[in-house]
């Protein structure tokens, strides 16, 4: 069983930057999402067929879930873009990284009568620095969001509010809430996926031809359910921060 490291691998560098394992496995993501966007659009009719069905069929689903959340249809076509490419980029990303010969496939090397194993591909998301910059990432879009539709002063106040030392404490607490929303995110995400991929190894070393299977399914749906837990939750952070706190109900 190769050694499993925290952070990702390095394929080699550019200039002082290091390109990772899991950047190439982050880069083959979106090349598969751009690909298959354009061959969906290749496929439009007005009388869909099965493929276009099942994806117009996901974007009603999607558009009800926002609707009744958002409670407004004309914000879920809005944000509808935003909360959609989250959510396929990391259950794409998640996808790829239970495929067979992510980990397992690399580079060896001798290093001081030491055998040193490099997986060329690792999912994206077992690397904290992926899901922390789609974690600050979301949450800053969250925030300009607040400020299109509310303003930046009103958005601002929520945050900075003079009019009384409680209003001031809450709001300390509301800044505070943001960072903590940015690790939740992060942690999250890379908590679950991290495990799995240990999982998968661990198994796979132990009983490598049968036992891995099931574990497999359950990364399939542990991929799916990550994806739309961190989606969900940038919806209900978008509802949040469109709304004055004397609409919030």
């Amino acid at each position: 069983m190769h050694e499993i490291f925290l952070s990702a691998e390095p394929l080699f560098f550019i200039g002082t930057y290091p390109f990772t394992n899991t950047f190439l496995v982050s880069l083959i993501a979106v090349c598969v999402i751009a690909a298959g966007s354009y061959f969906i659009s290749r496929k439009y009719a007005k009388v869909p067929g099965a493929t276009q069905g099942i994806v117009e069929m996901v974007y009603e689903g999607l558009m009800d879930l926002m609707d009744s959340v958002l409670g407004n249809k004309k914000k879920s076509e809005q944000y509808l873009p935003f909360v959609a490419t989250i959510f396929i980029f990391i259950l794409v990303s998640n996808w790829l990284g239970i495929l067979p010969g992510v980990g397992s496939i690399g580079l060896v090397e001798e290093i001081d009568n030491h055998r040193s194993f490099t997986p060329l591909l690792r999912s994206p998301a077992s690397d904290l620095n992926f899901t922390l910059a789609l974690a600050v990432l979301t949450v800053v879009t969250v925030n300009v969001f607040g400020i299109m539709a509310i303003g930046a002063w009103k958005h601002a106040s929520k945050f900075l509010n003079f009019s009384s030392p409680i209003n001031f404490f809450v709001g300390i607490l509301e800044f505070i809430s943001e960072i903590a929303r940015m690790i939740s995110f992060a942690f999250r995400l890379f908590g679950n996926v991290f495990a799995g991929e240990v999982l998968l190894i661990v198994i796979a070393f132990l009983a490598p031809f049968v036992a891995p299977v099931p574990f497999f399914f359950l990364e399939i749906f542990v991929g799916f359910i990550q994806a739309f837990v961190f989606a969900m939750l940038a919806l209900v952070f978008i509802a949040i921060a469109t709304v004055e706190h004397g609409e919030e109900h």
